[in-house]
């Protein structure tokens, strides 16, 4: 005898008074399991997204203040290079001078004593 929605050599004996199948059963318990994964999936997911985005966000932010970090000190490089340029003799005279300064000062304080 067959019965609707058995298929070809299924069981007669796995089916309760209301007509209900076990394994229905076990698959509707199967479905809401795999319904909770792929909920806990999406809203992992949602949640790697963010922060994806969020740490798109601090990499552009860091980029920016790099290029501004890279002006900078770019600036501070062509100003250390015009003073390398710059006539050696002039700051030679200057130090000569500061020298000659701070050895009359001296002499001075020790001649006062």
């Amino acid at each position: 005898m067959r019965r609707a929605g058995l298929g070809e050599g299924a069981q007669t004996g796995n089916y309760v008074a209301s007509g209900y199948s076990v394994y229905e059963e076990e698959n509707e318990h199967l479905q809401e399991g795999l319904r909770a994964k792929v909920s806990a999936l999406k809203h992992l997911s949602i949640d790697i997204g963010t922060e994806v985005k969020y740490q798109n966000k601090v990499l552009q932010d860091m980029d920016t203040d790099f290029e501004s970090s890279g002006g900078l000190l770019g600036a501070t490089m062509g100003r250390l290079k015009l003073l390398a340029r710059g006539s050696q003799t002039r700051i030679f005279c200057y130090v000569f001078l500061f020298a000659l300064f701070v050895f009359f000062v001296l002499y001075w304080v020790i001649k006062l004593r």
